[in-house]
């Protein structure tokens, strides 16, 4: 089974359970799906699916931080409920040991010796990890190593 088959059989449960906000967060990915596959070739692969998923997880949280922030608890416990239904179709996300290892793996072959050859390791993992890490810790470490 696919990952839209996945997504609309989860749309049906959720109409049948009568789970209105859950079934608002699954419309939400189905119609970013579909949007998604009428600007390109009609067919969406899994892994655009993926970064769709991760995409719409990361402004969920985001919102959510927001609305914490500006102290609107009603509105941050949708856009939480909300990222944890999205969060589990997620792909599994790479530990900060493993992140650890592959910019270090990365670094020594690309040679690079200080924060100016950010650029090349960066390159090298952005296609590698794409989908497994986000990108923020992925900067953050190669920084860390670089600037010893």
């Amino acid at each position: 089974m696919g990952f839209i088959d996945t997504i609309n059989a989860d749309i049906k449960k959720a109409m049948l359970a009568r789970e209105k906000e859950k079934l608002a967060a699954l419309r939400d990915i189905k119609s970013k799906l579909l949007l998604e596959a009428t600007s390109g070739t009609g067919e969406v692969s899994d892994a655009a699916a993926m970064k769709i998923v991760m995409k719409l997880y990361k402004q969920r949280v985001e919102t959510h931080e927001l609305y914490v922030k500006e102290g609107r608890d009603d509105l941050a416990a949708a856009e939480k409920f909300e990222a944890d239904v999205i969060g589990v179709y997620m792909p599994k996300m790479m530990s900060e040991e493993e992140i650890k290892s592959e910019v270090e793996a990365a670094i020594s072959s690309t040679g690079a010796s200080g924060p100016q050859d950010m650029g090349k390791v960066m390159g090298i993992l952005s296609g590698k990890l794409a989908g497994k890490a986000d990108g923020k810790v992925i900067a953050n470490t190669v920084k860390a190593l670089l600037n010893n």
